[in-house]
């Protein structure tokens, strides 16, 4: 549970550092017979602030709890 703890810390830091990423999606604009045509947009994938903070809360309990025994 300790490596557990100490992963979800590290995962809680870095959700707080960087908010989130771009992922890039092909869309079929126009599809006419052996003619289409693509368009290449970028999605944001994002999560609040808080996510993280909670992440890296529960890593700290699990940290801690693990100390105890």
């Amino acid at each position: 549970m300790k490596t557990a703890g100490w992963i979800l810390i590290v995962l809680g830091i870095v959700m707080i550092l960087v908010r989130g990423f771009t992922v890039p999606v092909k869309k079929t604009l126009v599809d006419v017979g052996p003619i289409a045509i693509h368009e290449t947009e970028n999605k944001w994938v994002g999560w609040p602030t808080y996510a993280g903070g909670l992440i890296t809360l529960a890593g700290v309990v699990l940290v801690v709890s693990n100390r105890k025994k």
